[in-house]
Formats: structure tokens, C-alpha cells, sequence
């Protein structure tokens, strides 16, 4: 299972949450009220404190470029294939995807559009679905070859460089904190969903031999 146990709640409700966001930022931004003022007063932030670090702003975006992305998504399948974890490859190929196809070809065009704005950041999209891919292969990985402390901080690294790569849409003008955030959200929430559907298919694959009647004679 990609999320055994008790992180199947948590998977449920961090879902939850990551569609509550996304959902309350479209509908900010439709209104021209909150989100407008917070990407306001955040914007110019981010945009001075990382404008001291142009070295960043040159390679950092590139990671969350198409090309990058598949990259990354391909390694991260073939490394569950060598380990035997064929549910983990499969939410690699299907999930990311998912993720990017769904900010670039629905969100974009049916929600960002409208309202003049890239809604939501395809970058922090894809960042964010790459390093919760990772968060949850490691929740539960094979033989327990890594350590509790150490599979954390390999997750937070993760989680580290996906927000800062978000960060730098930001400060190079090409986003908004509320596109980097309903990016994130979005990002997440596809994994989240598609490891829980995951788990769902495995698990009733699992137990549909042993529901079969035995044979006759």
C-alpha cells in the first residue's frame, strides 16, 4: 500500500484540504477581493528578498520545466520498478501528468483565463506533485532501509525545493502567491488522489482470489 494504515486518513483529509484551497483561491480571485491584496502585499517580498540571488532565478525555474519534469518523473518510475514497487511507477506516470495536464489544460484556460491571470502556476504544479510523489513512496518504503528521522528529511528537502522553486516564479514576475499556492495545492492533491485510488484498485485486486469460490468436485 502507498499509504498504509493511519496515513490513509491523513491522505483523505490533506485531499480535502488541497481542494478547499484551490477552490477558496479561485473564488478570491473571481471576486477581487482578498487574494488580490494578499498577492499584493507578499509579491514585491518575495521579489526583493530573492532578487539579491540572480544565480537562482536563472537555474531554479528550470526545474519545474516540462522537459525537467518528465526527467525527474521518469527516474522516479524506473527506481520503483527496480525496487518491485509497481503501484509506486504507476502513480509516478499517471499522477504527474494528471497534475500538469490538469492546471495547463483546465484550470489555466478555464479559470486563470478569465480572470487575466495564470491560475494556477504550472511550476509550483509540478514541483509540488514530484515531491509529494516522493513523500509518499517513502512513507512506507520497501525493507525499511531508511530510517524514520531520515526519510523525514529527505521529504523535507523535497518539500523545500519545490516551495522555492514556486518562490522563484514569484520573484521572476511570472506568478503570484496565489498561483504558487493553488499550484501547490494542486500538485498535492492529484498525488494524494491518485495514490488513494491506487491503493483502492491493489487492494481489492489483493482480495478477489480469496473471495472466489473454490472449485467444484
Amino acid at each position: 500500500m502507498l499509504l498504509p494504515g493511519s496515513f490513509r486518513g491523513a491522505g483523505i483529509a490533506l485531499l480535502a484540504a488541497c481542494v478547499a484551497v484551490a477552490a477558496t483561491l479561485a473564488a478570491l480571485l473571481a471576486g477581487g477581493g482578498s487574494a488580490g491584496r494578499l498577492d499584493a502585499a507578499l509579491d514585491p517580498r518575495i521579489q526583493a528578498g530573492l532578487g539579491r540571488f540572480p544565480s537562482l532565478l536563472n537555474w531554479l525555474p528550470r526545474l519545474g520545466g516540462l522537459k525537467e519534469v518528465a526527467l525527474m518523473t521518469l527516474a522516479l518510475a524506473l527506481a520503483c520498478v527496480a525496487t518491485r514497487r509497481w503501484t509506486g511507477a504507476v502513480l509516478a506516470l499517471v499522477a504527474v501528468p494528471s497534475a500538469v495536464g490538469l492546471t495547463e489544460y483546465v484550470l489555466k484556460p478555464y479559470v486563470g483565463g478569465p480572470l487575466d491571470q495564470a491560475f494556477p502556476s504550472g511550476h509550483a504544479t509540478s514541483s509540488f506533485a514530484l515531491a509529494t510523489i516522493w513523500a509518499v513512496l517513502l512513507v512506507d518504503p520497501p525493507h525499511r532501509y531508511l530510517r524514520g528521522k531520515l526519510r523525514l528529511l529527505l521529504v523535507s528537502m523535497a518539500m523545500l525545493l519545490a516551495a522555492a522553486v514556486a518562490a522563484t516564479m514569484i520573484a521572476i514576475g511570472a506568478h503570484t502567491v496565489t498561483d504558487a499556492v493553488a499550484g501547490a495545492a494542486v500538485g498535492t492533491g492529484v498525488v494524494v488522489a491518485c495514490a488513494l485510488t491506487l491503493d483502492l484498485v491493489s487492494g481489492r485486486a489483493r482480495r478477489a482470489p480469496a473471495e472466489l469460490p473454490p472449485p467444484a468436485g
